[in-house]
C-alpha cells in the first residue's frame, strides 16, 4: 500500500514539474532591445583633402559584441568621416587600410526620430558598398553630416537613422551624435580633437522584424 502511495507521489511530482516547465515555455518572451551609446570611437586617417587620396585602416565596429574589433566579424568601420559597411565589395580595391567585405551587411537610411523607428525597412531600400560607391553616401541629402565651409566644422545630421544588415543577418539601428572627442555642444573648430565618433544604437539579436 505504502509502495502504491509513494509512486502515486512520484507521477504527481512528474506531472507538476512538465506542467510547469510547459507553462515556462509559453511564457518565453525574446530580451527586450537595448540602446547603448558609444562615445569616442576614434576613426584617424592620414590624407584626405589637398593632403591628397585618404589612407589609413578603418576602426571596424560590432554591434553584437558592442566593441572595436580587428576580426572579419565587423559590422560598419569608419575613417575619417567615411563609414562603410561589411557587404557588397570594396570602394577602392587599391586602398590598402579598407578591409575586404565577407559579410551580408546592407544598409537602409530612414528620416525621423531614434526612438520611433521601430520596424526594419523594406529589403528593397538597403544597399552594399560597391566599386566607387558608399552604402552610406559620402554627400547629399543622405549624407549622416553637413560640413560649414566658414568654420570647417562637420556636424551629425539630426533625424537620421541608419537600419544596418549585420554582417551575420541580425540588425540594428544607429544615429551619430557627434564627431568630436567627448561631443561638445559647440565645438571650437580651432580646439576641437575630431574623428572621434560617439553614436546611440539598438542591437535586434532575434528573428524579429522590430526594434
Amino acid at each position: 500500500m505504502k509502495t502504491n502511495f509513494l509512486k502515486l507521489s512520484l507521477l504527481a511530482l512528474v506531472i507538476f514539474t512538465a506542467s510547469c516547465s510547459s507553462d515556462d515555455d509559453k511564457n518565453t518572451t525574446p530580451p527586450a532591445v537595448v540602446t547603448t551609446k558609444v562615445s569616442d570611437l576614434p576613426a584617424p586617417q592620414t590624407g584626405g583633402g589637398q593632403a591628397g587620396p585618404a589612407s589609413g585602416e578603418f576602426t571596424k565596429f560590432s554591434f553584437s559584441e558592442n566593441k572595436i574589433v580587428t576580426t572579419d566579424k565587423w559590422d560598419i568601420a569608419f575613417r575619417g568621416t567615411v563609414i562603410i559597411i561589411n557587404g557588397g565589395v570594396k570602394y577602392n580595391a587599391e586602398d590598402t587600410g579598407e578591409p575586404a567585405r565577407t559579410g551580408s551587411g546592407a544598409v537602409s537610411i530612414v528620416s525621423g526620430v531614434f526612438a520611433n523607428v521601430t520596424t526594419f525597412p523594406s529589403s528593397a531600400t538597403f544597399n552594399q558598398d560597391a566599386a566607387s560607391v558608399y552604402a552610406f553616401p559620402a554627400s547629399g541629402e543622405n549624407a549622416w553630416y553637413t560640413y560649414n565651409d566658414a568654420t570647417h566644422l562637420i556636424s551629425a545630421k539630426a533625424g537620421k537613422v541608419f537600419v544596418v544588415k549585420t554582417h551575420d543577418g541580425k540588425y540594428a539601428k544607429f544615429e551619430i551624435l557627434s564627431y568630436y572627442k567627448d561631443a561638445p555642444a559647440n565645438p571650437d573648430p580651432l580646439a576641437a580633437a575630431s574623428k572621434y565618433y560617439t553614436f546611440n544604437f539598438a542591437y535586434q539579436a532575434n528573428s524579429s522584424t522590430t526594434f
